[in-house]
C-alpha cells in the first residue's frame, strides 16, 4: 500500500461511518431536553464534550511543542451533566469537527512522516495519535447511541 492510500484511509477513519455509526449521525438531533440527561453514568453532553476534550488534547499534543499535560480524569470530563445553553452544545460540537478535520488535514500532510516520533513525546508516533482519536471516538459513539437507545431518544 502506497503512503497516499494509507493517508487517506487514515483522513477517512476519523469520520468513518462504514462499520456502526460516526460521531454526526450519533449527536444528529438530540433533543434539548435530553443532552444533559443520565442514562446510566453520563449523559449525551458529558460524552460529547468528553469526546471533544479528548480530541482536542490530542490534537494539541500532536502539533504543539508547548503542550502541557492535562490531569485525568479531572480535565478530561465536565463538570455538569447539561450543558450552561444550546450554544455550548452547539458549540462544542463545532469544536469536535474543527479538530477532526485539523487531525484529517495532518493524516493527509505528506510533510508529515506518520511513523516519525513526536519531538516532544515520549516514543508516540503521529500515526499512533491518528488511530488512538479514531479508536476512542468509535468507543464513544457506541456509548452515545447506548445512551440515546435508554433514552428513547434514537430512531435508526
Amino acid at each position: 500500500m502506497n503512503d497516499h492510500a494509507v493517508r487517506d484511509v487514515l483522513a477517512k477513519l476519523l469520520a468513518w461511518e462504514d462499520t456502526h455509526v460516526g460521531f454526526d449521525t450519533a449527536v444528529a438531533d438530540i433533543p434539548e431536553e435530553y443532552r444533559g440527561t443520565r442514562a446510566g453514568a453520563h449523559s449525551p453532553w458529558e460524552i460529547v464534550e468528553h469526546m471533544r476534550i479528548a480530541q482536542h488534547d490530542i490534537l494539541e499534543f500532536s502539533r504543539n511543542s508547548d503542550y502541557k499535560e492535562m490531569e485525568w480524569p479531572k480535565d478530561y470530563w465536565p463538570q455538569t451533566p447539561a450543558p450552561s445553553s444550546p450554544g455550548a452544545w452547539d458549540d462544542s460540537l463545532a469544536a469536535f469537527r474543527r479538530d477532526r478535520d485539523a487531525l484529517r488535514q495532518m493524516a493527509l500532510d505528506t510533510s508529515i512522516d506518520l511513523t516519525a516520533k513526536i519531538p516532544h513525546g515520549e516514543g508516540q508516533t503521529y500515526l499512533r495519535e491518528l488511530l488512538l482519536v479514531a479508536d476512542h471516538t468509535a468507543y464513544h459513539v457506541g456509548q452515545l447511541v447506548l445512551v440515546r437507545q435508554s433514552l428513547g431518544i434514537w430512531k435508526r
